[in-house]
């Protein structure tokens, strides 16, 4: 599959999934378009010189940005042994980040394939709102549409002395680190089981190639000021 996810020099016209996408120029100004059923999304920019990077982004935005946590449930529990190593692979929902480059990036748009849902990790009085995703547990990297899903390969330490069950796995998206290329969307993560009720997560790199590069994080093109990046589970696994 030939990799959408790139740098375009307008003018250009191209087709994300069904999605089409432009950048034109009339009189002296850059028109980016964005075509979603019926309705158009445009935007003007003010600079000739500017190249257009679409890229899949952290998905935390839509339908609006209410948290940077991302709640992936089971589709059936996973049974841990004691003091063990496991590897696992769990789909996770993709959005599509347009950015402006001349210098620096700004964001333009923000779209999916998927509908954002939202749920509450905790008691009600002190939990975290995020964003909802259900995946089934896989031995080895699955087969799917990277248009809608990306795969994040996740390596569970359970350290305690005790069978650990997971029902569902809580991740920060300020330290997500997306990867594209060779038609996959890719991550990697760690879950380390403290006890039976607590567990960090936390992602990291993957090496990046001529065939597999790593997205611009959201964050980083807002300037956002990032202190933590890891998610302690506190409300049970």
């Amino acid at each position: 599959m030939k990799d959408v996810f790139s740098t375009y020099k307008p003018p250009f016209d191209v087709k994300i999934g069904e999605v089409p996408i432009s950048v034109s120029e009339e009189n002296g100004i850059l028109i980016y378009r964005r075509q979603d059923d019926d309705d158009i999304y445009e935007k003007m920019i003010l600079n000739g010189n500017s190249e257009i990077l679409i890229n899949p982004i952290e998905p935390v935005n839509l339908p609006k940005s209410l948290s940077p946590f991302l709640l992936i449930e089971l589709e059936k529990p996973l049974v841990v042994s004691p003091k063990s190593k496991q590897i696992i692979f769990l789909t996770f929902p993709i959005e599509i980040g347009v950015f402006v480059s001349d210098k620096e990036l700004r964001i333009l748009d923000i779209f999916s394939f998927n509908n954002g849902k939202f749920t509450l990790y905790g008691p009600q009085n002190n939990g975290l709102i995020c964003r909802y995703w259900k995946s089934e547990v896989f031995t080895s990297i699955p087969q799917i549409n990277s248009l809608h899903q990306g795969a994040i390969e996740i390596e569970i330490n359970n350290d305690i002395n005790e069978w650990s069950e997971i029902t569902q796995i809580v991740f920060n998206a300020y330290g997500m680190k997306i990867y594209h290329g060779d038609g996959r969307i890719s991550m990697k993560a760690n879950m380390k089981i403290q006890s039976r009720s607590i567990a960090e997560t936390s992602f990291t790199l993957l090496p990046t190639t001529s065939l597999f590069k790593r997205s611009v994080e959201l964050y980083t093109a807002r300037k956002i000021a990032i202190n933590v990046s890891k998610c302690v589970m506190e409300h049970g696994l």
